[in-house]
């Protein structure tokens, strides 16, 4: 590079961002392998938002998974995303701190939405690199935890054809919450003796009740136990983990960085997802949260495709567990990312999420 050529890159970093963006917005319909049920929810199919952002001839991929869990849906998301359109056309991408603060302070809620879109300025930052994510935050990807492979709410005969088809998965994560607990359990005994985590879903909905199941689970081999109670029951929650042996680790109720606080004393730690957090920068930011206050990490995920569970896996090293299959229980995954041998997270080596198209 010659004197002259620095000179002109020097004037042209100092130029303001000037050029139009392309914003691209897609709901993408998700089919499930089995029928995916929990204590709140059945469901055949998931609607989620995708995101492309074009800039300086890259574009960047990212996706959202909305829940009525939390008031969102793929068509209000798309819609939330067109009232910012024209800032998200002309903004600088390099500045994708600032982009994503601007998003959210213009737009309330929808943070599927918020989390396709910051998914999709990382995908376009790492590109623009030429680096993977992982290295871009400094992670080892040789750091990244096993991860489990759940098994939903089911009758026992097809649970036991689900943990079969979980094989190869060192450690299983089972949807408990409902009157069925024992029997699902007793089906998933049937067939394994593998370590187990488990997920009531706010489904107990008493602390004595969460405590009876909880010490029965201990005596089934199972590691901890995720959001045993509803949300709002945080008290509860911490007379609960007073008695009983086992981690117990907050889902939905948290949801935000300034949801983490409150949270301390009552769980051992906190599953943070991105879909619920905002994006790959708010995940980020939760994680050392948590970590400040001395709790535990989970990196989970929705019902959702390569697109937003690599996207998480990218952050996974920084996680004590991982729940990252997601895209393993649909039938039409458009993309291809993280990989996973006997339950290890393979993360990409290309730039940015390094997805390909399948």
């Amino acid at each position: 590079m010659t004197r002259r050529d620095l000179f002109h890159l020097a004037g042209a970093c100092s130029i303001p961002w000037q050029a139009k963006n392309r914003i691209e917005t897609e709901v993408v319909r998700l089919r499930l392998r089995h029928t995916w049920t929990v204590a709140t929810s059945t469901s055949d199919y998931r609607d989620n938002i995708y995101v492309r952002f074009n800039a300086q001839g890259v574009a960047g991929l990212g996706e959202g998974a909305p829940l009525a869990r939390y008031r969102e849906s793929a068509r209000e998301g798309v819609q939330a995303l067109e009232k910012v359109r024209a800032y998200l056309e002309t903004c600088d991408p390099w500045q994708f701190t600032k982009v994503l603060a601007e998003v959210f302070g213009r737009i309330p809620g929808n943070y599927a939405a918020k989390c396709a879109l910051d998914i999709a300025l990382m995908d376009w930052v790492g590109k623009k690199l030429g680096v993977p994510l992982y290295r871009y935050f400094g992670l080892d990807p040789r750091d990244a935890p096993l991860t489990t492979f759940s098994i939903g709410i089911d009758t026992p005969e097809i649970t036991r054809q689900k943990v079969r088809e979980a094989a190869e998965f060192p450690v299983l994560k089972i949807k408990v919450g409902l009157d069925t607990d024992e029997a699902t359990i007793a089906a998933v005994r049937s067939v394994t003796d593998k370590p187990l985590r488990v997920d009531a879903n706010e489904g107990w909905k008493s602390r004595e009740e969460a405590v009876r199941k909880i010490l029965w689970l201990e005596k089934q081999g199972v590691e901890l136990v995720e959001q045993p109670l509803p949300a709002h029951m945080i008290e509860e929650t911490a007379w609960v983990r007073e008695r009983v042996n086992i981690p117990v680790i907050a889902d939905e109720a948290c949801l935000h960085p300034e949801d983490i606080p409150k949270l301390a004393g009552a769980f051992d730690g906190v599953n943070v997802k991105l879909a619920k957090a905002g994006g790959i920068q708010t995940a980020w930011r939760m994680i050392h949260m948590a970590r400040a206050l001395g709790m535990k990490v989970m990196l989970g995920c929705m019902i959702e495709s390569s697109v937003a569970v690599t996207a998480a896996a990218h952050l996974s090293p920084l996680a004590d567990w991982a729940d990252l299959d997601g895209n393993l229980l649909i039938a039409n995954d458009p993309y291809r990312g993280v990989r996973v041998e006997r339950g290890r997270l393979i993360l990409p080596e290309g730039p940015g999420l390094g997805l390909t198209a399948t």
